[in-house]
Parts: C-alpha cells; sequence; structure tokens
C-alpha cells in the first residue's frame, strides 16, 4: 500500500522531539515545540493547563485539538505523552542526540513515546489535507506527566470533560516492544495496580538486651515473605498479577532496637481485583507472619481519588473499533497483526476504566525502553503512523463516501 507518510518526514519530526529534554515535570520545552508544530502545519492547537497543589505542586500543559467533520459520526481519541524518564547510567549514545544507525534510532524517549507522538502528528497532518469532508472527529491529546506518578495530564483531560462524548481511544505507546512482540501488535488491554506501604511499630529497647524491645525492622522482614507468598488470582488473558517490593526503611540510630519500620509494594493486579482485595491480601500476610507489634497498611496519598491507582482493562477481540484497527494495520504492513495485553500500566487505563473507552494501543517496537541505549525502529514508526491514517480514512471517511449508517456500540467494561 502506498504510504500516506513519508520516511524523510519521520526521521525529522522524531528527531526534533527526541532533541528535547523532557522528563515528567519538565516537558514545558517538548509541549511548546509540538504546539508550534501543530500551528505551523495549521492544525488546530490549545494548551490546556492544569495544576496539582496536594502533593506534587506540578502546574502543567497539554497539547489538544479537534478536527471535526460535516456530519455526525465517531469520535475518535488519539493520546500520547511527550514526557519521558530521567536520563539514567550506562549510556553508550548520546541520549539527547536522536542518532540513526540503520533502522535505529536513539535516544531516551525515543520509543516511550516520542516515535508514538511523531506517528500521530504526521498522521493527523496527511489526514487533514486529504480528507476534505469526512464524518465525526478525531480529538487529539498530547499530553504532560504520563511517567510521573499519577498521570496528571490524563487525569487532567478526564476531569475536565475532555473525553466526553469521545467513541474510542487509541494511545500509540510501542506496544509491540512493550509486549515483546513481533510489530505489528495490537494491545487490547493491560493490567492494574496500585502502590501501599506497611508501617510496623515495635518497641525500643538497647541493642545489647534485644529480648527487651520488639525489633521493628525484623518483624517488618516477616511480612514482606508472608506478602511475597500470596497467592494471586489468574486472567485468561492479562495473567495474574505480581508484588514488588520497593523500598524498606528502619533502624539507625546506635545500640538501639528499631521501634519503626516500613516498606512500601507495588501490587499489579489483573482483571477484576480491587483495593479491597489487596487490603485483605495484606491482613492475612500480617495474620501469618504472627509479629509481635502492630503494622498498619496504607495505600499512597493521591491528589484525587481518580488517580489513586490503576484498574485493569481488556476490550473485546471482537469490539468493532478493535477489529477495524487491526484491519487497517494489516492492510499497512502487509503482515498479520498479533493480538497481546500489556504487562503493567499506563494512561491506556485511565481511559479504558474511568472515561469508559474502547482503548486500544498500537506503537512501534524497539527496544531498551527505561534503560540506556534506548531505540525505536524507524520503520516500524513509519507504518503505525500510514495504520494510523487508514484507520481514520476508513472509518470517518469511507463511511461516509458508503452512505452507510453503520452502529459503533459504545464500550463498557
Amino acid at each position: 500500500m502506498e504510504p500516506f507518510v513519508s520516511r524523510d518526514e519521520m526521521i525529522a519530526l522524531l528527531s526534533d522531539l527526541v532533541r528535547i529534554y523532557s522528563p515528567y515535570f519538565r516537558e514545558k520545552d517538548a509541549v511548546e515545540y509540538t504546539y508550534a508544530w501543530l500551528k505551523k502545519n495549521d492544525l488546530p492547537a490549545e494548551l490546556h493547563h492544569f495544576s496539582e497543589d496536594k502533593i506534587t505542586r506540578f502546574h502543567g500543559a497539554n497539547v489538544i485539538g479537534r478536527l471535526s467533520g460535516d456530519e455526525k459520526g465517531p469520535t475518535v481519541l488519539l493520546n500520547g505523552h511527550l514526557d519521558t524518564v530521567e536520563i539514567c547510567e550506562g549510556w553508550t549514545k548520546d541520549p539527547l542526540g536522536a542518532e540513526l544507525i540503520g533502522d535505529r534510532m536513539y535516544g531516551v524517549g525515543a520509543l516511550d513515546m516520542k516515535a508514538g507522538c511523531a506517528a500521530m502528528l504526521l498522521a493527523l497532518r496527511a489526514f487533514a489535507k486529504s480528507a476534505k469532508r469526512f464524518c465525526g472527529s478525531v480529538v487529539y491529546a498530547l499530553v504532560s506527566d504520563e511517567e510521573g506518578p499519577y498521570g496528571l495530564g490524563t487525569d487532567a483531560l478526564i476531569r475536565d470533560g475532555l473525553t466526553d462524548g469521545v467513541d474510542v481511544a487509541i494511545v500509540l505507546e510501542p506496544s509491540s516492544a512493550f509486549t515483546d512482540n513481533a510489530f505489528p501488535t495490537l494491545c487490547l488491554g493491560a493490567r492494574g495496580g496500585w502502590k501501599y506501604t506497611v508501617t510496623v511499630r515495635g518497641k525500643a529497647s538497647h541493642g545489647a538486651t534485644p529480648e527487651k524491645g520488639i525489633n521493628a525492622v525484623s518483624e517488618a522482614a516477616k511480612i514482606v515473605l508472608e506478602i511475597e507468598k500470596s497467592e494471586l488470582r489468574g486472567h485468561e488473558r492479562l495473567g495474574p498479577g505480581s508484588i514488588c517490593v520497593l523500598e524498606f526503611h528502619g533502624g539507625g540510630y546506635p545500640l538501639s532496637v528499631p521501634d519503626v519500620a516500613s516498606f512500601s509494594v507495588f501490587r499489579h493486579t489483573t482483571l477484576g481485583e480491587t483495593k479491597d482485595d489487596i487490603r485483605r491480601e495484606v491482613e492475612e500476610a500480617i495474620s501469618r507472619a504472627g509479629i509481635r507489634g502492630e503494622a498498619l497498611m496504607a495505600f499512597r496519598e493521591a491528589p484525587n481519588e481518580g488517580c489513586d491507582g490503576f484498574e485493569a482493562y481488556v476490550v473485546p477481540p471482537d469490539d468493532p473499533y478493535a477489529v477495524s484497527f487491526k484491519e487497517s494495520a494489516s492492510s499497512v504492513t502487509g503482515k498479520p497483526v498479533s493480538i497481546s495485553y500489556f504487562n503493567s500500566l499506563g494512561d491506556f487505563n485511565y481511559l479504558a476504566t474511568r472515561a469508559k473507552l474502547p482503548t486500544l494501543i498500537f506503537g512501534p517496537s524497539g527496544g531498551n525502553y527505561h534503560s540506556p541505549d534506548e531505540y525505536v525502529e524507524v520503520e516500524s514508526t513509519l507504518q503505525t503512523a500510514n495504520a494510523l491514517y487508514h484507520f481514520l480514512e476508513r472509518i470517518l471517511c469511507e463511511q461516509k463516501e458508503r452512505g452507510e449508517e453503520k452502529r459503533w456500540e459504545h464500550y463498557t467494561l
């Protein structure tokens, strides 16, 4: 199939984005570049400002816009994040160099997910130029703070009603890389998760007579071991959840039995698991540990109820949008599209479970995301853009040309 977006265009735009340092909470330059790019290319663009003053004190902005057709039809939301993780140790390439070696472009965020953002922008430009008349609309949001602890950019979209009236969400995260599958891969769901902390209170005593005290560090360690033995529920598509101990703190005073210790856990969840399930799991582990002293479990504090954690979700394989996108991706790539599910979480969870949208994850291949020498494969990024263009053209233009009144069912969990 003849591509709608060229390789040279993709390399130029992606290089510009990769060279902009934009770790979460510091993505202002990437936001401004993207806003200016949209304006330069005659595409609608606004800055959607938001603030969070309870925990992070972060004031940020998303870049949003809408292309509206001349008749009623589906509303498609395109979502991508402009922020990256921090630059880690161990890079052998310039993390902001956008170095191209063969088909691989290296740089922090090249894969996760500036390639997806570049694909979205170029597909939008191609669609706006070619689709003189279409039904429905395309809403696009390039957001801040996906990599941060609360996903504040997409959280603000939902809280401010910018996802109202949308029928389907396409998130251009690197689905092939996330799932370690060959490109093209379409993700139809993801696990969820919550972070919690357990605090153990014991009794201080002199280190020479530990029997007179209750060592909070030792007691907390017993609980950790029991939590890690917890039996986890499985799911036919998402698999089981997982338990990861992130931090352990306690003690530190010379020759004193520690009277307080704490540890934090991130608990990935599968479909159907709730915060109440996690709380029961921890309480049962504390009981099995048979500790002396007291233990208190608490979920992390969050700016608002909506972003205290992430619920798992699954889109049915026969969802009409999923079927249509799969066919578009196959037409563009000339390859069968595999269906998979992401084992971690992101803004797609918010869109699926809070905005109640069928949320599809589709993006390029590459490697080393959140790691040294992160790279994206340019050809897969180009094909991502063309698959998105084909999908938009198919559901917004071809339906109008045929005069069909095809009904797209709204998604519910």
